[in-house]
């Protein structure tokens, strides 16, 4: 099968230009600028792209898909449609389900799921207890992508707290660590202060001042001081704050250090909890603006180096919740490209860095074989966008299990046309192709 796409913006490697590109079954035959592309190409199919912009596929380092026994709030089938819809042809799910993935054998189980039921690419976690570190050295680093470190509790409660396990995961981890780092001491003692002057009716809107800043800094330093005392390969998740922004600068020029934020995180701020509620806890916490032009500052200056989702659905029912029942987490993984081009509209950010953050540095960060870019020879994973199409997120086109996300109802400037997973049309203006199924990501040795 040959596929030609010409007359696109291609946005690749820091670069825009107007080119061309054709796909031979999975695989880039060739990238190059239109006054040098072969005017004859013998394609099954040709797509004039002359009004859109064609990136590399999205490749989402943190998704929470549910499955196996969340799945009445998400499924593997049911969020990889709604992430291929999204640009996302590539994703890497957290290991805090029900059994969790604490265990090869269970970690295993995973996959044969998903080799079954993801329209995507995709990897999974080896989730971290105070109880597992046999499991962890057991990790071939080629076929998983990382360890999940929980330093802070969340959904599922995987915390790890035993300082000398925490040690020992930093010096014998052959995989890249990715860490949620909250302090739970800290965590805790505010939660107290805020039971005792509210009861069980906490406002929403002091969720950023119990999961603080000083909570999610504090745990951030002592990630980052133990990566390097054993020269680990350290990832911080969903980093929301300026301090943490000031931790990882200061660490910049060591390579096996690395940061991801979430759309989320530069999208609202403390503010917009008095209007959203449930809607937008998650954790850590969504903090005040100051901390969100740091994030957009971190990652226009690549401190921060990726964009992830952290797709975590629930129930709309158990979101509307008093916050003590609330749970933590937000659906975005259909709509964290489309936030992401919101911001390039509003000049926050170069479409060239949203590729750079959502796209290269993950295949770069995780070491994954062949993909993340428009390159000869690479996997076509691949996006077209409408970079002048409004729309809105709305009931009839939120395609997650859970059938709600907290940006309905924004008018967004730019919108996903097609998505191409290993040269396979997946999505295209609205309909899901179902006709192939994606592949496990393989992961270079020397990550």
């Amino acid at each position: 099968m040959k596929i030609f796409i010409k007359n696109a913006t291609i946005v690749n490697e820091g670069n825009s230009f107007r080119g061309s590109l054709l796909i031979v079954d999975d695989i880039i035959k060739f990238v190059v600028k239109d006054s040098i592309y072969p005017l004859n190409i013998d394609a099954d199919e040709v797509i004039d792209a002359s009004d859109l912009i064609l990136i590399p596929g999205v490749i989402d380092g943190h998704v929470h898909f549910r499955e196996p026994g969340l799945t009445n709030k998400a499924d593997i089938h049911s969020e990889t449609v709604a992430a291929a819809a999204g640009g996302v042809t590539s994703f890497m799910d957290m290991p805090n389900t029900v059994p969790a993935a604490t265990t090869i054998d269970e970690l295993e189980k995973k996959y044969e799921t998903a080799k079954e039921k993801s329209l995507i690419n995709y990897s999974f976690y080896l989730g971290a207890t105070n109880q597992n570190i046999d499991e962890i050295t057991k990790i071939d680093a080629e076929k998983i992508c990382g360890v999940k470190m929980f330093m802070g509790s969340s959904t599922g409660n995987m915390l790890v707290d035993d300082k000398k396990t925490i040690e020992k995961i930093f010096e014998q981890s052959p995989a890249l660590i990715a860490v949620h780092c909250e302090d739970e001491n800290i965590i805790e003692e505010n939660l107290s202060y805020f039971k005792n002057r509210f009861g069980y009716v906490i406002p929403f809107e002091y969720h950023n001042k119990i999961r603080t800043v000083k909570a999610c800094a504090t745990s951030t330093r002592q990630a980052i001081e133990l990566a390097e005392k054993y020269n680990s390969r350290l990832h911080v998740l969903h980093v929301s704050t300026e301090r943490e922004v000031d931790l990882l600068a200061a660490c910049i020029d060591n390579k096996r250090i690395s940061s991801e934020t979430c759309p989320h995180y530069l999208w609202f701020s403390d503010k917009d909890y008095r209007n959203m509620k449930g809607l937008i806890k998650c954790n850590p916490a969504i903090k005040a603006k100051t901390d969100r032009y740091a994030l957009q500052y971190a990652v226009s200056e690549r401190i921060i180096d990726t964009i992830a989702s952290d797709h975590a659905p629930h129930l709309l029912d158990e979101k509307n919740s008093d916050y003590l029942k609330c749970p933590s987490g937000l659906p975005s993984v259909q709509h964290s490209l489309n936030i992401m081009l919101e911001l390039v509209h509003k000049n926050i950010f170069t479409i060239e860095t949203v590729v750079e953050c959502m796209c290269h540095n993950p295949a770069r960060i995780f070491a994954i074989s062949n993909r993340g870019f428009l390159r000869e020879g690479y996997k076509a994973d691949l996006v077209l966008i409408n970079p002048n199409e409004k729309w809105q997120a709305d009931k009839s086109n939120i395609l997650y299990k859970c059938a709600w996300t907290p940006f309905e109802n924004i008018t967004f400037n730019s919108k996903i046309t097609h998505t191409f997973v290993n040269g396979n049309l997946v999505y295209c203006n609205g309909k899901i192709y179902e006709n192939a199924k994606g592949e496990r990501l393989i992961f270079e040795k020397n990550q």
